[in-house]
Protein backbone atom coordinates (compact mmCIF):
# COMPACT_ATOMS: atom_id res chain seq x y z
CA UNK A 1 0.00 0.00 0.00
CA UNK A 2 1.87 3.07 -0.97
CA UNK A 3 2.00 6.14 1.96
CA UNK A 4 -0.76 8.54 1.93
CA UNK A 5 0.19 12.29 1.09
CA UNK A 6 -0.71 14.71 4.14
CA UNK A 7 0.21 18.14 2.22
CA UNK A 8 -0.31 21.48 3.61
CA UNK A 9 -2.24 24.44 1.74
CA UNK A 10 -0.99 28.55 1.82
CA UNK A 11 -2.70 30.93 -0.38
CA UNK A 12 -0.50 33.58 -1.27
CA UNK A 13 -2.69 35.66 -2.57
CA UNK A 14 -4.13 36.18 1.06
CA UNK A 15 -0.88 38.02 2.04
CA UNK A 16 2.72 37.90 2.45
CA UNK A 17 4.90 34.25 2.78
CA UNK A 18 8.72 33.62 2.78
CA UNK A 19 9.97 30.67 2.03
CA UNK A 20 10.76 29.80 5.62
CA UNK A 21 7.20 29.69 6.81
CA UNK A 22 6.54 27.45 3.90
CA UNK A 23 9.91 25.27 4.68
CA UNK A 24 8.10 25.15 8.32
CA UNK A 25 5.78 23.12 7.21
CA UNK A 26 8.04 20.42 6.14
CA UNK A 27 9.48 20.20 9.44
CA UNK A 28 6.51 19.43 11.31
CA UNK A 29 5.61 16.82 8.81
CA UNK A 30 3.91 17.54 5.84
CA UNK A 31 4.69 15.97 2.98
CA UNK A 32 4.59 18.68 0.38
CA UNK A 33 3.01 22.00 0.04
CA UNK A 34 0.15 23.75 -2.29
CA UNK A 35 1.11 27.21 -3.08
CA UNK A 36 -2.31 28.59 -4.38
CA UNK A 37 -2.13 32.01 -5.84
CA UNK A 38 -5.08 33.39 -8.33
CA UNK A 39 -4.11 36.17 -8.54
CA UNK A 40 -4.44 38.76 -11.54
CA UNK A 41 -2.37 40.27 -12.59
CA UNK A 42 0.24 37.17 -10.60
CA UNK A 43 3.58 38.60 -9.84
CA UNK A 44 5.71 35.74 -11.63
CA UNK A 45 9.15 36.97 -10.08
CA UNK A 46 8.53 36.85 -6.81
CA UNK A 47 6.44 33.26 -7.25
CA UNK A 48 9.75 32.20 -8.86
CA UNK A 49 12.35 33.99 -6.47
CA UNK A 50 9.92 32.01 -3.47
CA UNK A 51 10.32 28.48 -5.05
CA UNK A 52 13.65 28.82 -5.62
CA UNK A 53 14.31 30.33 -1.93
CA UNK A 54 12.84 26.80 -0.83
CA UNK A 55 14.45 24.38 -3.08
CA UNK A 56 17.44 26.19 -1.85
CA UNK A 57 16.90 25.10 1.75
CA UNK A 58 14.39 21.94 1.58
CA UNK A 59 13.32 19.41 -0.32
CA UNK A 60 10.01 19.80 0.42
CA UNK A 61 7.96 19.39 -2.94
CA UNK A 62 5.61 21.78 -3.99
CA UNK A 63 1.97 22.22 -6.06
CA UNK A 64 1.22 25.37 -7.38
CA UNK A 65 -1.83 26.59 -8.17
CA UNK A 66 -1.85 29.92 -10.95
CA UNK A 67 -3.80 30.63 -13.93
CA UNK A 68 -0.85 28.91 -16.69
CA UNK A 69 -1.79 30.43 -20.03
CA UNK A 70 1.27 29.38 -21.97
CA UNK A 71 3.63 26.49 -22.12
CA UNK A 72 6.29 29.41 -20.88
CA UNK A 73 4.35 29.89 -17.92
CA UNK A 74 4.00 26.30 -16.52
CA UNK A 75 8.02 25.96 -17.45
CA UNK A 76 9.08 28.54 -15.64
CA UNK A 77 7.52 26.80 -12.57
CA UNK A 78 8.80 23.58 -12.76
CA UNK A 79 12.21 24.43 -13.62
CA UNK A 80 12.32 26.63 -10.49
CA UNK A 81 12.43 23.86 -7.54
CA UNK A 82 10.63 20.42 -6.81
CA UNK A 83 7.44 21.47 -8.50
CA UNK A 84 4.04 20.36 -9.92
CA UNK A 85 1.92 22.49 -11.76
CA UNK A 86 -1.79 22.51 -10.63
CA UNK A 87 -3.51 23.67 -14.13
CA UNK A 88 -7.08 25.17 -14.65
CA UNK A 89 -9.59 22.76 -16.88
CA UNK A 90 -12.49 24.70 -17.85
CA UNK A 91 -11.84 25.94 -21.37
CA UNK A 92 -10.55 23.99 -24.45
CA UNK A 93 -7.61 26.13 -24.35
CA UNK A 94 -6.70 25.03 -20.88
CA UNK A 95 -6.99 21.12 -22.18
CA UNK A 96 -4.85 21.56 -25.04
CA UNK A 97 -2.12 23.26 -22.81
CA UNK A 98 -2.16 20.71 -20.43
CA UNK A 99 -1.66 18.13 -23.34
CA UNK A 100 1.06 20.15 -24.35
CA UNK A 101 2.42 20.36 -21.08
CA UNK A 102 2.28 16.87 -20.07
CA UNK A 103 3.89 16.05 -23.48
CA UNK A 104 7.00 18.37 -22.52
CA UNK A 105 7.85 17.66 -19.12
CA UNK A 106 5.70 14.27 -18.22
CA UNK A 107 2.53 13.70 -16.55
CA UNK A 108 3.41 12.92 -12.85
CA UNK A 109 4.53 16.80 -13.44
CA UNK A 110 1.04 18.02 -14.57
CA UNK A 111 -2.19 18.15 -12.04
CA UNK A 112 -5.40 19.12 -13.20
CA UNK A 113 -6.95 21.85 -10.61
CA UNK A 114 -11.03 20.90 -9.69
CA UNK A 115 -12.32 23.96 -7.80
CA UNK A 116 -15.45 23.28 -5.64
CA UNK A 117 -17.99 25.09 -8.32
CA UNK A 118 -17.08 22.79 -11.05
CA UNK A 119 -19.40 20.20 -12.08
CA UNK A 120 -17.76 16.75 -11.62
CA UNK A 121 -19.10 14.27 -14.38
CA UNK A 122 -17.80 11.41 -15.99
CA UNK A 123 -17.20 13.35 -19.16
CA UNK A 124 -14.51 15.69 -17.02
CA UNK A 125 -12.70 13.11 -15.28
CA UNK A 126 -12.45 10.91 -19.00
CA UNK A 127 -11.33 14.46 -20.97
CA UNK A 128 -8.76 14.93 -18.10
CA UNK A 129 -7.41 11.14 -18.42
CA UNK A 130 -7.17 12.46 -21.90
CA UNK A 131 -5.26 14.92 -22.13
CA UNK A 132 -2.73 13.73 -19.56
CA UNK A 133 -3.14 14.60 -16.01
CA UNK A 134 -0.83 12.49 -13.58
CA UNK A 135 -3.02 13.58 -10.64
CA UNK A 136 -6.33 15.67 -9.77
CA UNK A 137 -6.70 18.55 -6.74
CA UNK A 138 -10.16 18.58 -5.91
CA UNK A 139 -11.74 20.89 -3.46
CA UNK A 140 -15.11 20.14 -1.29
CA UNK A 141 -16.05 17.27 -3.71
CA UNK A 142 -16.55 13.93 -4.29
CA UNK A 143 -13.49 11.81 -5.98
CA UNK A 144 -14.81 8.27 -6.52
CA UNK A 145 -15.57 9.46 -10.37
CA UNK A 146 -11.79 9.91 -11.14
CA UNK A 147 -11.01 5.82 -9.53
CA UNK A 148 -12.59 4.60 -12.60
CA UNK A 149 -10.14 6.50 -14.56
CA UNK A 150 -7.07 5.59 -12.70
CA UNK A 151 -6.15 9.58 -11.32
CA UNK A 152 -4.51 9.86 -8.42
CA UNK A 153 -7.14 12.22 -6.20
CA UNK A 154 -5.53 14.93 -3.95
CA UNK A 155 -8.97 15.87 -2.20
CA UNK A 156 -8.82 19.52 -0.66
CA UNK A 157 -10.86 19.14 2.76
CA UNK A 158 -9.64 21.45 5.60
CA UNK A 159 -10.49 18.90 8.17
CA UNK A 160 -8.50 18.44 11.62
CA UNK A 161 -9.79 15.46 13.25
CA UNK A 162 -8.28 12.65 12.94
CA UNK A 163 -11.48 10.29 11.66
CA UNK A 164 -12.57 12.46 9.41
CA UNK A 165 -9.16 12.71 7.72
CA UNK A 166 -9.07 8.72 8.09
CA UNK A 167 -12.15 8.36 6.06
CA UNK A 168 -11.07 10.67 3.47
CA UNK A 169 -7.60 8.86 2.77
CA UNK A 170 -9.49 5.42 2.82
CA UNK A 171 -11.38 6.43 -0.51
CA UNK A 172 -10.93 4.80 -3.63
CA UNK A 173 -8.40 6.25 -5.54
CA UNK A 174 -7.57 8.82 -2.95
CA UNK A 175 -3.36 9.08 -2.46
CA UNK A 176 -3.68 12.14 0.00
CA UNK A 177 -4.95 14.93 1.95
CA UNK A 178 -4.52 18.78 1.32
CA UNK A 179 -5.56 21.20 3.99
CA UNK A 180 -5.19 25.04 4.61
CA UNK A 181 -5.39 24.16 8.25
CA UNK A 182 -2.25 21.91 8.62
CA UNK A 183 -0.03 25.35 8.07
CA UNK A 184 -2.79 28.24 9.68
CA UNK A 185 -3.45 25.90 12.61
CA UNK A 186 0.55 24.67 13.03
CA UNK A 187 -0.51 21.19 13.16
CA UNK A 188 1.79 18.36 14.67
CA UNK A 189 1.70 16.49 11.09
CA UNK A 190 3.97 13.74 12.34
CA UNK A 191 1.34 13.23 15.22
CA UNK A 192 -1.38 12.98 13.18
CA UNK A 193 0.74 10.23 10.79
CA UNK A 194 1.24 8.47 14.02
CA UNK A 195 -2.63 8.26 14.69
CA UNK A 196 -3.51 7.13 11.29
CA UNK A 197 -0.90 4.81 11.27
CA UNK A 198 -2.32 2.76 14.65
CA UNK A 199 -5.33 3.04 11.96
CA UNK A 200 -3.79 0.69 9.47
CA UNK A 201 -2.95 4.04 7.06
CA UNK A 202 0.08 3.98 5.46
CA UNK A 203 1.89 7.10 5.28
CA UNK A 204 5.22 8.85 5.85
CA UNK A 205 6.48 8.20 9.14
CA UNK A 206 9.46 7.16 10.97
CA UNK A 207 9.70 3.74 12.48
CA UNK A 208 12.61 2.48 14.00
CA UNK A 209 14.14 -0.79 12.65
CA UNK A 210 15.78 -1.70 15.72
CA UNK A 211 13.31 -2.16 18.68
CA UNK A 212 14.70 0.03 22.03
CA UNK A 213 15.36 -3.38 23.62
CA UNK A 214 18.26 -4.32 21.45
CA UNK A 215 20.31 -1.01 22.38
CA UNK A 216 22.73 -1.22 25.04
CA UNK A 217 22.23 1.13 27.41
CA UNK A 218 24.65 2.59 30.02
CA UNK A 219 24.57 2.04 34.14
CA UNK A 220 21.28 4.25 34.35
CA UNK A 221 19.16 3.00 31.49
CA UNK A 222 20.35 5.86 29.11
CA UNK A 223 21.48 5.86 25.42
CA UNK A 224 23.69 8.60 24.24
CA UNK A 225 22.99 10.46 21.20
CA UNK A 226 25.20 13.09 19.19
CA UNK A 227 23.63 15.35 17.24
CA UNK A 228 24.48 16.62 13.88
CA UNK A 229 23.92 19.03 11.99
CA UNK A 230 22.39 17.41 8.67
CA UNK A 231 23.68 19.47 5.85
CA UNK A 232 27.02 20.72 7.66
CA UNK A 233 27.93 17.55 9.00
CA UNK A 234 28.52 20.27 12.73
CA UNK A 235 28.61 17.90 15.96
CA UNK A 236 25.76 20.39 18.15
CA UNK A 237 25.66 18.67 21.42
CA UNK A 238 25.61 15.42 22.94
CA UNK A 239 22.58 14.32 25.46
CA UNK A 240 20.81 10.81 26.43
CA UNK A 241 17.70 9.10 25.71
CA UNK A 242 15.49 6.41 28.03
CA UNK A 243 13.02 4.56 26.00
CA UNK A 244 10.37 6.94 26.60
CA UNK A 245 12.24 9.85 25.09
CA UNK A 246 13.27 7.34 22.25
CA UNK A 247 9.80 6.74 21.34
CA UNK A 248 8.79 10.07 21.62
CA UNK A 249 11.39 11.08 19.04
CA UNK A 250 9.83 9.05 16.58
CA UNK A 251 6.35 9.83 17.32
CA UNK A 252 7.22 13.67 16.83
CA UNK A 253 9.84 14.00 14.72
CA UNK A 254 11.21 16.69 16.85
CA UNK A 255 14.13 15.69 19.08
CA UNK A 256 13.79 14.65 22.53
CA UNK A 257 15.77 13.50 25.23
CA UNK A 258 16.36 12.59 29.12
CA UNK A 259 17.11 15.41 31.62
CA UNK A 260 19.40 13.53 33.95
CA UNK A 261 19.65 16.41 36.00
CA UNK A 262 15.85 17.24 36.00
CA UNK A 263 14.79 13.48 35.63
CA UNK A 264 12.08 13.85 33.33
CA UNK A 265 11.50 14.15 29.41
CA UNK A 266 13.02 16.88 27.99
CA UNK A 267 12.13 18.20 24.35
CA UNK A 268 14.80 20.38 22.74
CA UNK A 269 13.10 23.89 21.66
CA UNK A 270 10.04 23.77 23.97
CA UNK A 271 11.04 26.56 25.96
CA UNK A 272 13.63 28.70 23.26
CA UNK A 273 12.02 27.45 20.80
CA UNK A 274 14.99 25.98 18.85
CA UNK A 275 13.66 23.02 18.18
CA UNK A 276 15.66 20.14 16.48
CA UNK A 277 13.68 18.13 13.17
CA UNK A 278 14.93 14.58 12.50
CA UNK A 279 16.12 13.96 9.79
CA UNK A 280 17.85 10.71 10.31
CA UNK A 281 18.74 8.60 13.43
CA UNK A 282 21.53 5.81 12.60
CA UNK A 283 22.69 3.69 15.96
CA UNK A 284 26.44 2.48 16.04
CA UNK A 285 27.85 -0.88 15.43
CA UNK A 286 28.24 -1.45 19.53
CA UNK A 287 24.34 -0.43 19.77
CA UNK A 288 25.45 1.76 22.40
CA UNK A 289 25.87 5.64 20.79
CA UNK A 290 22.84 6.97 18.25
CA UNK A 291 23.82 9.79 15.54
CA UNK A 292 21.34 12.19 15.15
CA UNK A 293 20.84 13.74 12.20
CA UNK A 294 18.94 17.17 12.64
CA UNK A 295 17.39 20.40 10.96
CA UNK A 296 18.12 22.74 14.26
CA UNK A 297 16.36 26.25 14.86
CA UNK A 298 18.44 28.48 16.01
CA UNK A 299 21.25 27.96 18.67
CA UNK A 300 21.82 24.56 19.66
CA UNK A 301 23.27 25.26 22.78
CA UNK A 302 21.94 26.94 25.66
CA UNK A 303 24.70 29.52 25.99
CA UNK A 304 23.49 30.90 22.42
CA UNK A 305 26.19 29.53 20.50
CA UNK A 306 25.53 27.37 16.95
CA UNK A 307 27.16 24.16 19.14
CA UNK A 308 27.87 23.15 22.23
CA UNK A 309 31.38 22.00 21.28
CA UNK A 310 33.24 25.99 21.29
CA UNK A 311 35.60 25.51 23.57
CA UNK A 312 38.99 24.61 22.06
CA UNK A 313 41.23 22.80 24.71
CA UNK A 314 44.30 21.75 21.92
CA UNK A 315 44.92 22.02 18.32
CA UNK A 316 47.95 21.82 15.95
CA UNK A 317 47.80 23.64 12.31
CA UNK A 318 45.87 21.59 9.49
CA UNK A 319 44.15 22.71 6.76
CA UNK A 320 40.04 22.81 7.28
CA UNK A 321 39.28 23.30 3.92
CA UNK A 322 36.55 21.18 3.33
CA UNK A 323 36.21 20.16 -0.49
CA UNK A 324 32.51 19.11 -0.14
CA UNK A 325 31.44 22.43 1.25
CA UNK A 326 34.09 25.06 -0.33
CA UNK A 327 31.97 25.75 -3.62
CA UNK A 328 28.87 26.24 -1.50
CA UNK A 329 30.89 28.75 0.96
CA UNK A 330 31.81 30.66 -1.89
CA UNK A 331 29.09 31.19 -3.28
CA UNK A 332 27.55 32.58 0.25
CA UNK A 333 30.33 35.38 0.32
CA UNK A 334 29.41 36.28 -3.52
CA UNK A 335 25.75 36.62 -2.90
CA UNK A 336 26.52 38.28 0.77
CA UNK A 337 28.83 41.20 -1.60
CA UNK A 338 25.51 41.40 -4.09
CA UNK A 339 23.42 41.91 -1.29
CA UNK A 340 25.55 43.93 0.91
CA UNK A 341 27.88 46.02 -1.78
CA UNK A 342 31.29 46.58 -0.21
CA UNK A 343 33.55 49.51 -2.09
CA UNK A 344 36.58 48.27 -4.02
CA UNK A 345 35.14 44.85 -4.53
CA UNK A 346 35.85 43.20 -7.85
CA UNK A 347 32.53 40.69 -6.76
CA UNK A 348 30.64 44.07 -6.32
CA UNK A 349 32.15 45.31 -9.94
CA UNK A 350 31.15 42.48 -12.09
CA UNK A 351 27.41 42.59 -10.51
CA UNK A 352 27.70 47.03 -10.88
CA UNK A 353 28.90 46.01 -14.70
CA UNK A 354 26.26 43.71 -15.11
CA UNK A 355 25.53 40.52 -16.89
CA UNK A 356 27.08 41.41 -20.55
CA UNK A 357 30.15 42.04 -18.44
CA UNK A 358 30.30 38.97 -16.33
CA UNK A 359 29.54 36.78 -19.77
CA UNK A 360 32.50 38.43 -20.88
CA UNK A 361 34.75 37.34 -18.31
CA UNK A 362 33.11 33.55 -18.37
CA UNK A 363 34.06 33.39 -21.92
CA UNK A 364 37.75 34.95 -21.29
CA UNK A 365 38.77 32.55 -18.39
CA UNK A 366 37.11 29.87 -20.18
CA UNK A 367 39.73 30.44 -23.39
CA UNK A 368 42.51 30.64 -20.32
CA UNK A 369 42.05 27.41 -19.44
CA UNK A 370 42.04 25.70 -22.73
CA UNK A 371 45.47 27.60 -23.33
CA UNK A 372 46.77 26.15 -19.73
CA UNK A 373 45.50 22.66 -20.48
CA UNK A 374 48.79 22.56 -23.59
CA UNK A 375 51.32 23.90 -21.27
CA UNK A 376 53.01 20.81 -19.52
CA UNK A 377 52.85 22.73 -16.00
CA UNK A 378 49.65 22.07 -14.19
CA UNK A 379 50.12 24.60 -11.45
CA UNK A 380 48.31 27.11 -14.38
CA UNK A 381 45.75 25.31 -15.52
CA UNK A 382 44.83 25.07 -11.80
CA UNK A 383 44.32 28.68 -11.10
CA UNK A 384 42.94 29.04 -14.69
CA UNK A 385 40.51 26.87 -13.24
CA UNK A 386 39.35 28.50 -10.17
CA UNK A 387 39.82 31.61 -12.35
CA UNK A 388 37.04 30.38 -14.63
CA UNK A 389 35.09 28.71 -11.34
CA UNK A 390 34.79 31.93 -9.65
CA UNK A 391 33.38 34.02 -12.62
CA UNK A 392 31.07 31.35 -13.24
CA UNK A 393 29.54 31.73 -9.27
CA UNK A 394 28.98 35.46 -9.91
CA UNK A 395 27.40 34.37 -12.97
CA UNK A 396 25.24 31.78 -11.03
CA UNK A 397 24.47 34.31 -8.31
CA UNK A 398 23.49 37.11 -11.29
CA UNK A 399 20.90 34.76 -12.33
CA UNK A 400 19.62 33.60 -9.33
CA UNK A 401 20.93 30.16 -10.14
CA UNK A 402 22.16 27.49 -6.91
CA UNK A 403 24.53 25.01 -6.04
CA UNK A 404 21.65 22.57 -5.17
CA UNK A 405 20.20 23.38 -8.67
CA UNK A 406 23.29 22.32 -10.46
CA UNK A 407 23.70 18.96 -8.07
CA UNK A 408 20.35 17.90 -8.32
CA UNK A 409 20.64 17.57 -12.13
CA UNK A 410 24.15 16.25 -12.36
CA UNK A 411 22.93 13.49 -10.16
CA UNK A 412 19.81 13.21 -13.17
CA UNK A 413 22.57 12.40 -15.45
CA UNK A 414 24.46 8.98 -13.82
Amino acid sequence: MSDKQIIGCIRLDKGPVNAEQIIHLENIGADGVLLFDDSMPIDEEHLIKLIKAVSEKSDLPMLVKRHYQRLEDVKKVLYAGDTRAVMDVVSAADFHLMLEASERFGKDKIFAWIPESQPVTDALASVIHQNGAGACVVENRETEIFATYHLPVLPVQNQTATAEIAKILLADGVCGIISEKFYTDDMDMMGLKYDLGNLGIATNRFESKLPFSEFKLNSDGLIPVVTQEYKTGKVLMVAYMNEEAFNETIRSGRMTYWSRSRQELWKKGDTSGHYQYVKSLDIDCDKDTILAKVVQIGAACHTGNESCFFTNLVSKAYDSTNPMTIFDEVMETIIHRKENPKEGSYTNYLFDKGIDKILKKVGEEATEIVIAAKNPDTDELKYEICDFLYHMMVLMAERGVTWKEITKELAGRH
